[in-house]
């Protein structure tokens, strides 16, 4: 489990195609403290596992599943990631909870600027739009955000300094596609919700 808190940004150092699934070399400081193969490691807000790991880099596989899902497929050698480890079980829960399983992606349809902050529009596939909810909680490409505005099946985020500072956003264009994943306190209440619904059927 993860908050969306990133812990900051590698880069990718280098990839490898292997039968149908990307092997990515991510160059990283902070997040390679403890960290060891088979560890979870949540990339660009995708949970992956370590594969390898060495003195300045690690090493994940992304399968056929996860490229068909995610944006990891279109990422290049240089390409900044965001990158956090799992929640230690003492840990403080600053963001909200991210699993690291990607719903969708979303593309950046509009970027405002205002004084101290930038807004990003996103759009989203319109079977998703009902996860999204007013001031309520998501996650972009694994940066736990909070939802500024609604227009049918797009929202608005508002980016602080210091997200711009610690995470990729900086490089993020109109027409970029991002990762997303939706409050998963939501996707629970709507499954038990359905599953009342069918019994008293």
């Amino acid at each position: 489990m993860f908050t969306g808190l990133i812990e900051e940004t590698g880069m990718i150092a280098s990839l490898r195609k292997e039968k149908g699934s990307i092997v990515f070399t991510l160059r990283s400081q902070k997040t390679l403290r403890g960290l060891k193969r088979d560890h979870s490691i949540a990339v660009d807000g995708v949970c992956l596992t370590v594969i390898k790991r060495a003195k300045t880099t690690f090493d994940v596989q992304a399968v056929e599943e996860t490229l068909k899902k995610t944006t990891l497929g279109n990422l290049k050698i240089g390409d900044p990631v965001n990158l956090e480890r799992p929640l230690l079980p003492d840990g403080r829960l600053g963001g909200h909870f991210v699993l690291g399983h990607v719903d969708c992606t979303g593309v950046i349809t509009d970027i405002q600027n205002r004084e101290s902050s930038k807004v990003f529009w996103i759009r989203v596939p319109k079977k998703f739009a009902r996860y999204l909810i007013p001031v309520g909680s998501v996650a972009v490409n694994g940066i736990s955000l909070t939802i500024s505005g609604l227009d049918k099946n797009s929202f608005a985020v508002s980016i602080i300094p210091l997200t711009m500072e610690v995470t990729a956003f900086p490089q993020y264009d109109k027409g970029r596609s991002v990762n997303i994943e939706f409050d998963v306190l939501g996707k629970y209440v709507e499954r038990l919700l359905e599953a009342r619904t069918a019994r008293n059927r």
